[in-house]
């Protein structure tokens, strides 16, 4: 055998060595993060609790839902010296239990149902909380996050108040549809039929009233269209069965107001009750306009936004595309501490406003966000649309990628610029300040102008600003 023969079996001996070394299982064991943790599966009549097999002789127990069951299953947890239970954000059945454990001194760990599946090793919905209990003992489980109680308690409230606004949404187009099966035009003449003008004009429809010139009258100053065009379009058919439905479609309507202004009034007084998170002076000083009124008729009702300078200590308000509605959704959905996210990109990444890399052998696949229910997430997402035709950094960024990318991508982006602001406003609790935006956007202006000042110079052009702006051709 020649030398160079034995060389190449030497090198293959060694390679295939160095492989089996690499594959060879390690007999290491998991370490154990959390030796005193329980697992929970949890339904809507029953709980599955499993505990450590050295805390009790049965460590799989069945208990019911009632208040009285729940507290028996933490008495038991006590008794068994567990000090974290994991357990699955199955609708809302997780809630009362997380806080009874969190009143007795047990961290509850909420888990995402699609985190666990994708680990093998479930055998079956009676073994679930052995196997919660396995993977969270081996600190193998990530929680979710939630916010603290208070900024619970306001989620709690809020979510409600968008569910009422939903839930008036269909008696808005019952409205429409009536009126328009009685070709009473009314929405062609205005911009919102649930507007001054138009409720005034559906009240006095269903209180009797069918001259279109008398119903004309009750139009507003501000409206736009002229008060012939309106009597005009008030000119149809009048069947009692179509104006039983507007009626109906009315009182709907009136109904969820008054349970959203109920909202709004218990939402008001939880603000009051609240602490203050900072070193708050005696008098909290007014707060001054900086931006234009961009009320709705969907806005929370009274000084929100002095009751969040109150609480918080900045004026999330501040900044573009946020008001009042928006910053009170995201407080309550983020909280104000953000301490839970050691950085920004966490944060963005926690909303799905960042980029999701898949990654194979050094090359990115595909780079996409994620796909997400979280409010925080879509409260950004409007405020980036918001901007989109506004005159700051934020309106300038969203435009420059809307012509290079699309609408989606300009609104992501936009987004998750928006978060970033308000990330370091509540981490290190400074105010906005709008002049930062604008001297990037002034920066970047000037590296574009240098950018095409050399392509001009290898194509033999030079260029000279002009003294006076020009209007542009007509095309």
């Amino acid at each position: 055998m020649s030398h160079q023969t034995k060389l190449s079996e030497t090198k293959r001996s060694t390679r295939a060595s160095a492989k089996s070394a690499a594959v060879k299982p390690s007999s290491e064991a998991l370490n154990v993060v959390h030796p005193n943790a329980a697992g929970l599966d949890l339904s809507r009549d029953e709980i599955w609790v499993c505990v450590p097999s050295d805390r009790d002789p049965t460590p799989v127990r069945l208990f019911g839902t009632f208040t009285p069951d729940l507290q028996a299953l933490v008495d038991w947890l006590i008794h068994c010296q567990v000090d974290t239970v994991a357990m699955e954000s199955t609708g809302v059945y997780w809630i009362p239990i997380y806080e009874l454990l969190e009143a007795r001194g047990i961290k509850p760990y909420l888990v995402n149902a699609r985190y666990v599946k994708i680990v093998p090793g479930r055998k079956s919905d009676v073994l679930d909380c052995q196997w919660l209990q396995k993977l969270h003992r081996l600190g193998l489980l990530s929680a979710s996050f939630r916010p603290d109680a208070e900024m619970v308690a306001l989620r709690v409230y809020l979510r409600h108040r968008a569910a009422l606004l939903e839930q008036r949404a269909p008696s808005i187009l019952h409205l429409q549809k009536a009126l328009h099966q009685m070709n009473i035009q009314l929405t062609q003449v205005l911009t919102d039929v649930t507007g001054q003008t138009g409720l005034q004009i559906i009240r006095a429809i269903v209180a009797g009233e069918r001259d279109p010139h008398q119903l004309a009258e009750f139009r507003d100053g501000r409206c736009q269209s002229s008060q012939e065009e309106i009597a005009k379009a008030l000119t149809g058919n009048w069947k009692p069965e179509y104006v039983f439905v507007l009626k109906q479609a009315l009182e709907g309507y009136d109904f969820y107001t008054q349970q959203v202004t109920a909202c709004d009034a218990e939402v008001e007084r939880f603000y009051a009750a609240l602490k203050p998170r900072w070193d708050a002076p005696d008098v909290i000083p007014a707060l001054p306009r900086i931006k234009r009124d961009s009320r709705s008729k969907n806005q929370p009702a009274g000084n929100v936004r002095q009751a969040l300078y109150r609480v918080v200590g900045i004026d999330l308000t501040a900044v573009d595309g946020l008001n009042e509605a928006s910053v009170q959704t995201i407080l309550a959905e983020i909280g104000t501490d953000m301490s839970p996210w050691p950085t920004v990109k966490h944060f963005a990444s926690w909303l799905s406003l960042a980029p999701h890399n898949d990654i194979s052998g050094g090359v990115v696949l595909h780079s996409h966000t994620l796909k997400s229910n979280n409010r925080a997430r879509q409260a950004f997402r409007q405020a980036a649309e918001s901007v989109a035709r506004s005159d700051n950094a934020f309106g300038a960024y969203y435009r420059r990628l809307r012509a290079k990318y699309g609408p989606q991508v300009a609104n992501v982006a936009t987004a998750h610029k928006i978060a970033r602001v308000v990330y370091f406003m509540l981490k290190h609790h400074v105010p906005y300040d709008p002049t930062k935006a604008e001297e990037a956007e002034a920066r970047r202006h000037e590296r574009e102008l240098k950018r095409i000042q050399r392509q001009a110079a290898q194509l033999g052009y030079s260029l000279t600003p002009n003294s006076a702006k020009t209007p542009a051709p007509v095309t």
